[in-house]
């Protein structure tokens, strides 16, 4: 491959991540008045911590006492997220606590 063929290729892949980091930014307006991204907006977290759920309970053992630390890390997530709103203090809280838990549990 010449330099100059590497200089071509580099000058489109620059102009391209260019071109997708500013679009939201040219899109602003649109974005800002469109309904179905509001309402994206609205369910789109909700969505992905349904999944993050479902993903994690999908493997968990419920037999024994093998669940105890996933529920409770749910439920402290949950419970940390509505009592502070704060994300930083859910996962960090709930993340904890299923560590906490793993150790104590048998």
């Amino acid at each position: 491959m010449s330099p100059w063929h590497t200089a071509a290729l580099l000058a489109v892949i620059w102009a391209v991540t260019f071109a997708l980091r500013a679009a939201p930014f040219a899109a602003s307006r649109w974005l800002r008045d469109n309904d179905f991204v509001r309402d994206l907006g609205l369910l789109l977290p909700v969505g992905v911590m349904a999944v993050l759920v479902v993903g994690m309970l999908q493997d968990t053992p419920w037999d024994g006492w093998g669940w105890v630390p996933s529920i409770g890390g749910v439920v402290a997530t949950a419970a940390l997220h509505f009592w502070r709103d704060s994300v930083l203090l859910s996962l960090v809280g709930g993340i904890a606590t299923y560590g906490i838990l793993l150790l104590v549990v048998p």
